[in-house]
């Protein structure tokens, strides 16, 4: 009986050394994940801060493309306000497009999803690149249409070269750089001079197609804002969602 108390004993003692090894373990992982999710959350901030300074610089570009579409609506309006320079420049607002590309962020397919704790914050995640694409698919459709439309009409009824010279001196496109705020000297500082050939800014006005070539870009432009002001305000719930994580989790 006293040899079975004393194998028992070991038994226990053996039993209590692994629940401790298994708990000592345990609490090591949960360590490393939680110094892991702290990582991913911090370059996850860094990340989403660019994209909402990035998609902030495209809303405002397609604010731009449907002022210069309204503003050339009034010249084809009223025929008694047209100033060429201001036709020039207004057209040449309207030839850009924007172009979001965002840091995107597929924790799911790396498995690191599982890391954070925040189920509001997965969920949102998780969301993220259906909602980017809805955004992408629209500014696709002005993108072809300016190439495959636009700009050949253009060309067609009016002289490219002496808008695009337009663009240089304005810093149109300069402004809207990678460098985000800030205008590129060098471009503004391009000129590749006016055309010699005649310009007949009333015929383009006057011609029929190009009032549906504006409306085109003013319709297409504020649907593709309406829905990066949507996808604004995930970016926004997303980014409050990591600030408050960090700053619970591991302040």
């Amino acid at each position: 009986i006293q040899y079975m108390r004393y194998a028992f004993g070991e038994i226990a003692l053996v039993v209590v050394g692994i629940l401790i090894a298994l708990q000592i373990n345990n609490w090591n992982e949960e360590r490393k994940n939680r110094s892991e999710e702290k990582i991913i959350l911090k370059q996850l901030q860094i990340d989403f801060n660019s994209n909402l300074k990035q998609l902030d610089q495209k809303i405002s570009m397609r604010v731009d493309f449907m002022y210069s579409s309204k503003q050339l609506f009034k010249y084809i309006d009223h025929p008694s306000l047209r100033i060429k320079d201001s036709i020039d420049f207004y057209i040449a607002k309207t030839l850009p497009y924007a172009t979001f590309d965002p840091i995107i962020i597929d924790l799911a397919s790396t498995g690191e999803l599982g890391l954070i704790k925040n189920i509001e914050l997965k969920h949102a995640l998780t969301r993220w690149t259906s909602e980017v694409n809805d955004v992408i698919e629209d500014e696709i459709i002005w993108k072809n249409y300016i190439n495959d439309i636009y700009f050949p009409f253009i060309v067609d009824h009016y002289q490219l070269r002496t808008i695009r010279n337009k663009a240089y001196q304005s810093n149109i496109l300069g402004q809207y750089s990678l460098e985000i705020n800030k205008n590129i000297e060098s471009y503004s500082k391009d000129n590749i001079g006016k055309s010699k050939y005649k310009e007949d800014f009333n015929g383009l006005l006057n011609n029929p197609d190009l009032e549906d070539h504006l409306t085109r870009c003013y319709s297409i432009n504020s649907w593709a804002n309406i829905q990066s002001g949507i996808l604004r305000k995930r970016i926004v719930e997303i980014i409050k969602l990591i600030d408050k994580e960090i700053k619970e989790e591991f302040a």
